[in-house]
């Protein structure tokens, strides 16, 4: 069974650096999720395309629920993500890389947690840390090794998408202390936590936002930066499973709260 799963974003649809690999499909109360499931230096691990490996999937419609659950059955405990994101400051460049350690959640229509009431149980779940340290910390050291600029911590404010945000959404999320900006982060941060998954998130800096790059944002400057940054993304992700070996020391997997009344 593999015990950590890989989300690849934009421009990363093939795990590469895994063998024996096969795909399958695991079904879910949620719906299916096609996970390839493979070895790296004899570790099984598991891999999900967000977007689909045609890109085809648009950020609000991914079945973010079916994805998350798959890996839960698989036996999955921690969780790497990567993103494509914009900056929102001159010193945060496209090429780096940055370990969100909070968010900003501005997305509008998608299913956010597996707990919908019903004959199921009202559930709290605190987010009060949402990407998991004990992971980051792993990327980090990672990253060290390897020689990437990463930066370990920052606020990613998620966008519904899929088009891009104005001047003035981007002013804002500056004002509200926002760092990066993408569309992916919620709620697979969110759900992992619900189910007891460690999750961190690899952000990708592709530009700057709009309102700070001096031209108007393109899909194709998004993939380009991606294209360059691929092999070192790869990389990184596999060398950072050697350091999550051994118990995990973080609040990740405890039991949400349930109760019948909410803080509101």
């Amino acid at each position: 069974m593999p015990r950590i799963g890989l989300i690849g974003g934009t421009g990363i649809y093939n795990p590469r650096l895994m063998e024996e690999t096969r795909e399958i499909t695991e079904m879910t109360p949620f719906g299916e999720a096609r996970v390839v499931i493979g070895k790296n230096d004899g570790q099984e691990v598991a891999f999900i395309t967000r977007h689909g490996v045609k890109h085809n999937v648009p950020p609000h419609l991914v079945n973010y629920r079916a994805n998350i659950m798959a890996l839960k059955q698989l036996g999955v405990e921690i969780i790497i993500a990567t993103a494509a994101v914009g900056s929102l400051h001159l010193d945060r460049r496209p090429g780096e890389y940055v370990l969100a350690d909070q968010f900003l959640d501005f997305t509008k229509t998608r299913k956010t947690s597996f707990f919908e009431g019903g004959d199921q149980p009202v559930v709290h779940c605190d987010m009060t840390v949402p990407y998991c340290p004990f992971v980051r910390q792993a990327i980090e050291e990672a990253g060290q090794e390897i020689g990437l600029k990463i930066h370990n911590g920052g606020t990613y404010v998620c966008t519904e998408g899929p088009r891009f945000e104005t001047a003035a959404e981007i002013n804002m999320f500056k004002m509200l202390g926002g760092n990066l900006v993408g569309m992916t982060s919620v709620p697979e941060v969110c759900l992992a936590r619900e189910l007891g998954i460690c999750y961190a998130n690899i952000s990708i800096i592709t530009n700057h936002a709009a309102g700070i790059s001096p031209h108007i944002l393109t899909h194709s400057e998004v993939v380009q930066v991606m294209k360059n940054s691929l092999h070192d993304v790869r990389y990184l992700m596999m060398e950072s499973l050697k350091y999550l070996d051994g118990p995990r020391n973080c609040a990740c997997s405890g039991i949400p709260q349930q109760g019948g009344l909410s803080e509101s």
